[in-house]
């Protein structure tokens, strides 16, 4: 069987993995730290605060840019629900907005119409790894006084051209950018998340509520050799990393380099394979991204049973993913009217599947996807 995906994890994880067991210090502590400190300089960010998950990293995005109930936070539909959910937890209400066909990501002009009185925050969704029209979308907050947001779960190791310089997504462009390190994604601990910020005050508060509001972080007092009573001047949250995950992640994140541009070449494989299937549309990197690829999304041919190609690629031992979700259409968010129409998210869902695509994968294993994808379609 081929997957969809498989983590690129070794043996350097596990000594290091191995080294924080042994060392008797598991939780938050001077490895979330180096993690920090070292995920920062990946992405070119002044800050970074390590978390438990993504959607944990969303939520205090969200409440550091001082979203609120009865605000409204902008974002895609075609995404992961977490991101609505976050808005959710904050009391705002998520408006949802069409995508551009091409990027799978929100369309700039759309957004636009959807800014009101009540918008607080718009969230740029880089899905699959394709960064989001910043360059349209920042000057379009600012001149609202709007927050912005960017869901970057995906996106680690991918780079967007601003102001002529190419850049990681993560260095600071917004307000904030959320990432995760959860096994769907290049880098994993197992589950976890960062939060990248330009903002000191941000970053203050993301560590401030983290760890329960706690005003003295415990590696603080249990260095210290005079007795430190801590205080609790705001709730806060238990959405701390240990430091058996950031020893992972030092590892992981040491072959950033190497993971996107083995999945970058892989892309440039699949390309070349399915121009023999011109019936089948290949995703389309901006001439100002420059993508991860951490999903590889195929549109197929109009009319085609999107059920029926994943399940004969599945019996032929290759697993898909059908195209990203729709918020808008689960039960969960069925009680929420769609403000505007969202045809271009709901065709990607029904009509796109995203093929396997992972670090060890070789020619031969995409040769066998791709002719299962043409099986399937004949």
């Amino acid at each position: 069987m081929i997957p969809i995906m498989a983590p690129f994890i070794g043996e350097s994880e596990a000594q290091a993995a191995s080294a924080v067991v042994l060392s008797g210090w598991l939780s938050q502590g001077p490895e979330v730290a180096a993690f920090e400190r070292e995920f920062a300089s990946a992405v070119g960010a002044d800050h970074a605060c390590a978390v438990s998950n993504c959607t944990v990293a969303l939520h205090l995005a969200l409440l550091a840019v001082g979203v609120e109930p009865g605000d409204e936070v902008i974002m895609a539909s075609h995404t992961f629900i977490a991101c609505a959910n976050a808005a959710r937890q904050c009391g705002a209400t998520p408006v949802f907005v069409d995508i551009d066909p091409v990027t799978y990501t929100m369309d700039p002009d759309l957004v636009a119409a959807a800014i009101t009185d009540r918008t607080k925050a718009i969230m740029c969704i880089h899905q699959m790894g394709m960064p989001c029209d910043m360059a349209s979308l920042v000057p379009l907050a600012r001149s609202h006084g709007i927050a912005i947001v960017e869901d970057a779960a995906c996106a680690i190791g991918s780079e967007i051209l601003i102001d002529g310089e190419w850049q990681r997504i993560g260095k600071p462009i917004g307000d904030v950018a959320c990432f995760s390190l959860h096994p769907r994604k290049l880098l994993t601990v197992g589950d976890g998340g960062v939060l990248t910020t330009g903002h000191p005050e941000h970053d203050r508060l993301f560590r401030l509520w983290r760890q329960h509001g706690m005003s003295v972080p415990d590696t603080v007092r249990h260095s210290s050799h005079q007795v430190i009573f801590e205080e609790y001047p705001v709730p806060g949250y238990n959405y701390r990393l240990t430091d058996v995950q950031a020893a992972i992640g030092r590892a992981q994140l040491a072959k950033l380099d190497e993971i996107v541009a083995r999945r970058r070449q892989l892309a440039g494989n699949y390309r070349e394979m399915l121009a023999r299937l011109p019936e089948v549309r290949v995703p389309i990197e901006p001439n100002w991204a420059r993508t991860n690829w951490q999903s590889f999304c195929v549109r197929l041919p109009e009319g085609a049973d999107q059920r029926n190609v994943m399940q004969k690629m599945l019996d032929d031992g290759v697993a898909t993913r059908r195209g990203i979700m729709c918020i808008h259409r689960e039960r969960a968010y069925a009680d929420q009217p769609l403000r505007f129409p969202l045809p271009e998210s709901e065709r990607a869902q029904d009509g796109c599947i995203l093929l396997p695509l992972f670090h060890q994968m070789t020619e031969e294993m995409q040769e066998q996807v791709v002719s299962s994808l043409e099986s399937a379609l004949n």
